[in-house]
């Protein structure tokens, strides 16, 4: 009898095919999850991963100039130091996941090997700087343990450093911290900057750059008034597409801040996040906590009632002088006390060194704390990036405000005084101000 191909069953290939697709698709659906949840490994941790096998980490686009043969050298160098030495070598830039800033990246990957074997609490990294495309900057913990700032901005004043590549210059990095005698290394590097020109002890250090500035402000004015009729004339013949350039400037200047605002919430939150999990334990000093209670309490008062960028800059001033504490809070005395942030420029960060400077027009001098790169400006006799405010219509330094208007102003940020900042914002001196 023939069998109608219409009503026959499946042929039994069919079958078998059939419940090996729908098994295959099973098992994908439940392994799916799983893989979606897994979190993606962040730059910060992958930096910290090599850096448990090695303590160099290159990042591919260095590996150029820092060969693979030069970072086994220099990993044996280091090695060979006994000493808890890291290097680093990653490109920063803005909107990078450490905001650019060299310290930002050294923190993020210290707090990702914390904990680990080998990693202890002291540490002494090197890294890129982010002040100049191919120099380095140094990082330590406990500040200063290591002289890590010093021995490592020594390198771009040494002579024999001078046109060598990156690889000989942050060997130079790792030896210089290795001697343990950073800033007597800084100090002869420099000596000649300093000698009759700047020196930090000097009477006058700081007061020669007051002419170079009034000068390149008056080219700026002058520039700026021939670009403006420049481009007046232009307007003659064609439309010109910036019409506005008052409303130009204040959307950059509206953007910046808005990044720095960013910058500042994240590293009150960040600041937070430390003071949640501290611990002064018996040999504690709860004094040294307390006080970073307090500044993270007026960090965030600052923020809420923050209006420019001079303000947000306080609030990371405040955040700097929390953590000092925090760091102090383990142990009831340090060798010395940390710097501030940078009297000329906060937002260039920690600090390096204290100097002796007039301003214009004043007889008295300040012992003001600086970066590297505004420490270097002043001894050059170059005038140093300096943060403006608005005052009365105009743009001007903000230690140029008058100091009973302005919190940062009669503060230098921390340079000025000995009283905390947070002891003067719990006081009312911001608000009123």
């Amino acid at each position: 009898m023939s069998t109608d191909p219409r009503t026959s069953p499946p042929a039994a290939p069919a079958s078998r095919a059939l419940t090996l697709l729908l098994a295959a698709l099973l098992a994908w659906c439940l392994a799916a999850p799983a893989a979606v949840a897994a979190p993606a490994e962040s730059p910060g941790e992958r930096i910290a991963k090599a850096l448990r096998e090695s303590p160099v980490y290159v990042d591919p686009a260095y590996e150029s100039v820092v060969r693979p043969a030069e970072q086994r050298e220099l990993a044996q160098r280091i090695e060979r130091t006994k000493m808890p030495i890291k290097v680093i070598l990653v490109p920063l830039a803005t909107g990078d996941e450490w905001g650019g800033k060299s310290d930002q990246l050294a923190e993020a990957v210290r707090d990702r090997l914390g904990g680990k074997a080998g990693s202890g609490e002291e540490a002494a990294f090197v890294t890129m700087s982010d002040t100049s495309a191919d120099a380095l900057s140094g990082h330590d913990w406990p500040f200063d343990r290591f002289h890590a700032l010093d021995a490592v901005a020594a390198v771009d004043h040494q002579p024999d450093m001078r046109g060598k590549r990156l690889a000989a210059r942050v060997e130079r990095a790792v030896d210089n911290i290795a001697s343990g005698d950073g800033d007597a290394i800084y100090d002869k590097a420099t000596a000649h900057l300093e000698d009759g020109t700047g020196r930090d002890d000097g009477p006058d250090a700081g007061s020669g750059w007051a002419l170079p500035l009034a000068l390149g402000a008056a080219l700026v004015a002058v520039l700026g008034t021939a670009g403006f009729l420049l481009v007046r004339r232009r307007r003659s013949a064609a439309a010109a597409p910036f019409a506005a350039p008052r409303a130009v400037l204040a959307a950059a200047r509206e953007a910046d801040e808005a990044s720095v605002r960013r910058r500042a919430q994240e590293e009150v939150v960040a600041f937070g996040e430390e003071l949640s999990t501290a611990e002064t334990g018996d040999g504690g000093d709860p004094e040294a906590l307390r006080r970073a209670l307090d500044a993270y309490t007026a960090a965030g008062s600052v923020l809420d009632r923050a209006d420019g960028i001079p303000d947000l800059a306080g609030v990371l001033a405040l955040v700097a002088e929390g953590r000092d504490a925090l760091a102090r809070a383990p142990r009831a005395s340090r060798k010395r006390r940390p710097l501030p942030l940078c009297f000329f420029h906060p937002l260039h960060g920690r600090a390096q060194r204290r100097i002796r400077w007039r301003p214009l027009g004043r007889r008295d001098a300040l012992h003001v704390a600086v970066c590297a790169e505004c420490r270097t400006a002043v001894a050059e006799r170059r005038a140093p990036a300096v943060l403006t405010a608005q005052h009365e219509g105009r743009d001007v330094p903000y230690f140029e405000v008058p100091a009973e208007h302005s919190l940062w102003a009669a503060t230098g940020y921390g340079s000025l005084g000995d009283e905390p900042l947070a002891d003067r914002v719990a006081r009312g001196d911001f608000t009123r101000g």
